[in-house]
């Protein structure tokens, strides 16, 4: 095997521990493992000996340049765990047993994590998880089904920070990196690393940059003058509630007429992403006469609690959404967020102060308004190029 050493033909690394391998699958592949040396037995003169499997695999006689270079990269992986052990077992002294959060599946232990998790951000906690395991699926196949805290090298989570900018858009990077860090973060407190291997690493968010595409004031006249067989009636009130207000689309399905004042013609309500978490959780929105053309008066039959648009399923509302931008001719992946981010480039375009799109948006910061400004910036920038070009 090429990268052995000395007599001993199954070494890779020396130290305590010691990285060695062993062939399994009839030969055909190699299993690293490391050995740790706890001292002599007086009484026989025998080695105390212990063994700890990495999963970690690498092919016997790889042919394939491909092959050869996943052999390279998942060596020095296992160099860069033995020399992380060896630093463990230097400083804790820990006599003849290893650290009982050596063998804790970080998987099983975010799979837990989940299922107590009580606050409304569990979704994208959910999300980050699906990502981690993708990642491990195309990068770090060995690892697939189990992976110890010990393995979560600082190179691998430099790798998924890479990995999660080049999969997600815009803000949602950030979001999902984020939760996946407090995770790992609880896994120092309850003592499965030393420190967080995520420790000083950064994604690319693009948060200055609106990546979601947006409407037009023409778009938006040509969608809702757009009617299709079939159409759900409430699908269509909802989208013109997001595009003329700005609601999201978990708050939109929720909201009831006990969150509308008719007689001052304002709408009250906490918005669901924020509530716990920020100040400005409340929201409140004054109703114009094309709001309150959208929402319409309070049925009869109507107590506080009913909703206001009995909407489907989010991805039902999608599915009806896109066919709908489909059937109006507009060629942009417009999804219900959409609205949102139409809505506050639209009041900017038309001279709306930054902070008063900020109130009605119900965010607490500037910033995230600050990614309207420039799109609307570009716009202009657009209407000025299409303007004719002339000679002097």
């Amino acid at each position: 095997m090429k990268g052995t050493r000395g007599k001993n033909k199954n070494l890779i690394e020396a130290g305590n521990p010691k990285l060695l391998i062993r062939p399994v699958k009839g030969g055909t592949e190699y299993c690293l493992y490391l050995e740790y040396h706890y001292g002599y037995n007086h009484e026989n003169g025998s080695s105390i000996r212990k063994k700890e499997n990495l999963s970690l695999r690498i092919i016997a006689s790889p042919k394939k340049a491909i092959d050869r270079q996943r052999n390279k990269e998942t060596i020095d992986l296992a160099k860069r765990i033995r020399y992380e052990r060896s630093q463990e077992f230097l400083e804790r002294k820990e006599g003849y047993r290893l650290r009982k959060d050596m063998s804790v599946n970080f998987l099983t232990y975010f799979e837990a994590y989940i299922k107590l998790y009580q606050k409304k951000d569990v979704r994208v906690i959910e999300m980050a998880l699906r990502d981690f395991k993708k990642f491990l699926t195309e990068q770090y196949p060995y690892f697939v089904q189990r992976i110890e805290p010990p393995q979560m090298t600082r190179p691998m989570m430099e790798a998924f920070a890479k990995y999660l900018s080049e999969h997600h858009r815009g803000t949602g990077v950030a979001s999902v990196y984020r939760r996946f860090k407090k995770v790992v973060n609880r896994g120092v407190s309850d003592g499965l690393f030393k420190e967080s291997p995520c420790k000083g690493i950064i994604v690319d968010s693009k948060e200055d940059m609106l990546v979601k595409d947006i409407l037009s004031a023409e778009e938006l006249k040509t969608l809702f003058d757009t009617h299709y067989d079939r159409e759900n009636p409430v699908v269509r009130r909802a989208f013109a509630m997001t595009c003329f207000s700005g609601i999201r689309f978990c708050d939109l399905k929720v909201l009831t007429y006990g969150d509308v004042d008719y007689e001052n013609r304002v709408i009250s309500f906490r918005q669901r992403k924020t509530d716990g978490h920020s100040k400005k959780s409340g929201v409140v929105i004054p109703i114009n006469d094309m709001l309150l053309v959208i929402i319409g008066p309070k049925p009869d039959d109507a107590t506080d609690d009913t909703l206001i648009f009995p909407l489907p399923s989010m991805e039902s509302c999608l599915h009806s959404l896109r066919y709908w931008v489909e059937q109006a001719g507009i060629k942009k992946h417009i999804t219900w967020h959409c609205g949102r981010h139409t809505f506050g480039t639209q009041l900017l375009a038309n001279g709306a102060n930054i902070k008063v799109v900020a109130d009605l948006l119900g965010h607490s910061s500037l910033k995230y308004v600050n990614t309207y400004v420039r799109a609307v910036d570009e716009q202009k920038k657009k209407a000025l190029d299409s303007l004719p070009k002339i000679e002097l």
